[in-house]
């Protein structure tokens, strides 16, 4: 069941930011999307799913904020919103299947304004109640996901690069941890 709450790590992140565009890429059902846009940013906010896209469309109705987001529906390994941003924030992009998240991640730099922000927050492990992960799964470090974005030199300020862990509740309910990596850069020229 959807919280409604953005994740932790944007609103730690982005508090702080003056408000202007922002890409949300797989916003799921909108919570990011939703906060940036109650705080003044104009949002466009994609997602693969239309069934996401409608529930979260539904949401950024009730907060009120319906008229400050566009909903895309978008596979990112085959299309990519158009334009530059202020924000361009990537939250737990990950997929068992095959998507191409290096490539994604690199769209995602290119769509960065000159003086904009790039939030990149994935896993970095799995979940305590996971005994046994699955060996073909690989979770990129923050280092990993830096290198992977090939940025040019001198282009870019890294602001943060770490791992961190939080709390998650297990799906019977039982408190547990997960180790989550961060990665902000800003694009300087």
């Amino acid at each position: 069941m959807w919280s409604g709450d953005p994740n932790a790590a944007l609103v730690r992140e982005a508090a702080d930011l003056e408000p202007g565009t922002a890409l949300d890429l797989g916003c799921g059902e909108g919570g990011d999307a939703v906060w940036l846009a109650s705080r003044g940013w104009r949002v466009t906010a994609t997602d693969i799913s239309r069934v996401a896209l409608e529930r979260a469309a539904a949401h950024a109705k009730q907060a009120g904020v319906a008229d400050r987001i566009d909903w895309q529906q978008h596979d990112l390994g085959a299309s990519f919103p158009e334009g530059s941003f202020d924000l361009v924030s990537a939250h737990f992009l990950h997929s068992p299947g095959d998507m191409p998240r290096e490539k994604i991640l690199r769209f995602a730099a290119g769509a960065v304004a000159p003086g904009g922000v790039l939030l990149i927050v994935g896993h970095a492990g799995f979940p305590s109640w996971e005994p046994e992960p699955h060996p073909a799964v690989h979770l990129p470090t923050p280092q990993e996901v830096l290198e992977s974005l090939e940025l040019p030199e001198g282009q870019w300020e890294v602001q943060r690069c770490e791992e961190y862990e939080r709390e998650q509740t297990a799906p019977d309910g039982r408190p547990g941890t997960r180790l989550d990596n961060i990665l902000r850069v800003r694009r300087t020229a």
